[in-house]
Parts: structure tokens; sequence; C-alpha cells
């Protein structure tokens, strides 16, 4: 688990995953390339994840 996570982002990660590869029969690794990119935009949207700053 990321550590920027929270018990719950990692609690929905886990239905996220297991759901995507039981009820959609997808990989193993793409389940769990799913979960984690619908755990971050959560948290992005939520305004929990540091903003990557231009450095021009």
């Amino acid at each position: 688990m990321p550590k920027e996570w929270s018990d719950k982002d990692e609690r929905q990660y886990e239905h996220i995953k297991e759901s995507e590869q039981k009820e959609q029969g997808r990989s193993k690794d793409r389940a769990e390339e799913i979960a984690a990119a619908t755990v971050n935009k959560r948290r992005s949207k939520e305004g929990r994840t540091k903003e990557q700053k231009d450095d021009d």
C-alpha cells in the first residue's frame, strides 16, 4: 500500500481488484492496474494528491 493511501483507500483498492477479477474476468495484473487507477482518480478528485509542477 502506498504510504499516501488511507485504510479506506486500501479497502476500496482490494474491493475493486477482486470485483474486476471475479465479475469481469480480468487478469490479476490488469485488475490491479484498474483498481489503483480508480483509487488514485478518487484521491485526486478529493484533492488528496500532490499536483505536479512544471519546471520550465
